[in-house]
């Protein structure tokens, strides 16, 4: 067979595929990887003890970093530390419960890293009530998280799920 000099130039220009270079591919995977872990940890979910129970809500806004008060059917919490009872909010006299007062301000006080100082510096409470407990005592402690200063008051509920268009 006759040996061109077409035939010659085009065995040149081929050139056989070798490794590919992984490189590039790896810095975006990184990236990636990086990305994730750091805005997977923004979000914060909540845990309701057992001993309450939310009621149910469609709203679909997230939670923020704040102050949470457990309110359960005998006891209340502010930042995970007993300092009231329902009874005793209850049979109180005043509009304002003092024990709770007094731990808002110990924590608006008490800054340690950045996750208390976000939490401090937010003016938010959110509250988490047993669908039990009467409104009156919800009342009381929303108006003593005012008295303190933070303005911005959230109820905890459990998310429902929205109804679908029934086919009919």
């Amino acid at each position: 067979m006759r040996s061109t000099r077409r035939i010659g130039r085009m065995s040149r220009n081929r050139r056989k595929i070798g490794k590919m270079d992984l490189t590039s591919l790896m810095d975006v995977f990184t990236i990636l990887v990086f990305f994730l872990l750091v805005n997977s940890g923004s979000v914060e979910i909540l845990e309701a003890p057992k001993t309450v129970t939310l009621p149910e809500s469609r709203v679909e806004s997230k939670p923020r970093e704040t102050v949470v008060i457990f309110v359960s059917k005998d006891d209340v919490l502010v930042q995970g530390v007993l300092v009231a009872t329902v009874a005793d909010i209850l049979e109180g006299p005043s509009a304002t419960v003092d024990p709770i007062a007094t731990r808002l301000a110990e924590i608006k006080e008490n800054v340690l890293g950045p996750n208390t100082m976000a939490v401090a510096a937010s003016q938010e409470v959110t509250i988490l009530a047993d669908k039990s407990v009467p409104f009156a005592v919800i009342k009381k402690i929303m108006s003593t998280c005012t008295g303190e200063g933070y303005e911005n008051i959230s109820l905890a509920v459990i998310q429902k799920v929205p109804a679908t268009a029934a086919a009919g």
